[in-house]
């Protein structure tokens, strides 16, 4: 009898050690939040800054020396093609085109007499008062007198038309942004010489210029359309086209340089302003989203832990795509039906066993 409850007593404490046992593996496991990937929109929407410049824009310089005049328009002044924004006074060229007439006229008179010669001397020849050579002289001679007239004209001519930019002119249909001078002004030809003398724009149409990530480069197409956003216009979208690309990724942002295309005929959008453009583009297909939250990071490269059968955890391997903030594309490594652990611990290891609280549908936005 003894015997019999000495082991029951022990059958007893064994049965309360085992499941004493099981209460503190059960205690030691980790609770653990799942997520599934899901399939991100078939469009999605990128905003990135953008520079706004004229459709032209032009610094107007001198094309000659001298003082200005005067001017005819000053900022704001919407010109015409060819209409006169200022006029130079030359008085050093104009003393360069005297002196370039009188030598024309002396080369022309010295000519005339050379002809004359030159006619008289085939004269004489006819009855051979002088020499063929004589005569051949006098010809040549002409032809060099002929040949000093074209020079003297072709010098009058460069300096006449060297005279005509005294005329400052737009070469565009635009407005005036700039005027850099005024009168009595000393002006030097050349862009090297300093400010431009007037400035005008045509901002019938106006360029966009963005600097996309090269995440996001092959996602961008000639003729997409695009929404633009001022701060100025608040609850106003623009509609703009995008006109061409770089087709070049710039090393040093690793962006590439789109630019978009803008009607503004009722002049409502400035030139040199900030706009927020708005992107359209198609989503990459087979691609998962997951919350950033669940990733790993690790020397053995960035994972994602899975509970897999018996509760047993699996890490994966995954290839990232782009960064969406809290959410981040996977490309490769996960499968639609994974339970990916959401916020696990920096020290959760392959086979760990876990116990599941939640399991969420979708990424956390």
């Amino acid at each position: 009898m003894a015997i019999t409850v000495a082991v029951t007593g022990v059958v007893s404490r064994l049965h309360h050690d085992k499941e004493l046992h099981k209460e503190l593996v059960r205690a030691n496991i980790d609770t653990v939040n799942v997520v599934h990937p899901q399939y991100g929109p078939s469009m999605q929407e990128l905003i990135l800054p953008g520079n706004v410049t004229a459709y032209i824009d032009a610094p107007i310089y001198a094309r000659v020396n001298g003082y200005l005049k005067t001017w005819y328009t000053d900022i704001g002044a919407r010109v015409k093609k060819g209409e006169l924004l200022g006029i130079i006074e030359t008085p050093e060229l104009d003393e360069e085109i005297m002196r370039a007439r009188a030598t024309l006229a002396t080369a022309q008179s010295n000519l005339e007499l050379a002809n004359i010669t030159a006619k008289r001397w085939q004269n004489l020849l006819v009855s051979d008062s002088v020499s063929r050579q004589s005569v051949d002289e006098k010809t040549a001679d002409a032809k060099a007198k002929q040949d000093l007239v074209n020079a003297a004209k072709a010098n009058l001519e460069t300096l006449l038309a060297q005279q005509a930019f005294n005329r400052v002119v737009s070469p565009f249909d635009g407005v005036v942004t700039e005027r850099n001078t005024d009168i009595g002004k000393l002006i030097n030809l050349g862009s090297n010489s300093g400010q431009a003398l007037f400035r005008v724009a045509d901002i019938h149409k106006l360029r966009i210029y963005v600097d996309v990530p090269q995440s996001y480069a092959s996602l961008i197409q000639e003729k997409m359309k695009a929404k633009l956003y001022f701060p100025e216009h608040p609850g106003k979208a623009y509609t703009a086209t995008l006109t061409s690309t770089a087709n070049a990724v710039r090393v040093a942002s690793r962006t590439m340089a789109v630019e978009l295309q803008m009607d503004n005929q009722n002049g409502e959008v400035l030139p040199g302003t900030y706009a927020e453009v708005h992107f359209e583009m198609p989503s990459r297909s087979n691609v998962f989203m997951i919350p950033a939250s669940t990733l790993l990071f690790r020397k053995e490269g960035l994972q994602v832990a899975i509970v897999g059968p018996d509760n047993k955890v699996i890490l994966k391997h995954i290839v990232i795509g782009r960064d969406l903030g809290r959410i981040e594309e996977v490309i490769n490594g996960l499968d639609a039906n994974d339970k990916i652990i959401d916020s696990p611990s920096d020290s959760i290891a392959q086979g760990e066993v876990v116990r599941v609280k939640s399991d969420q549908h979708g990424a956390k936005s």
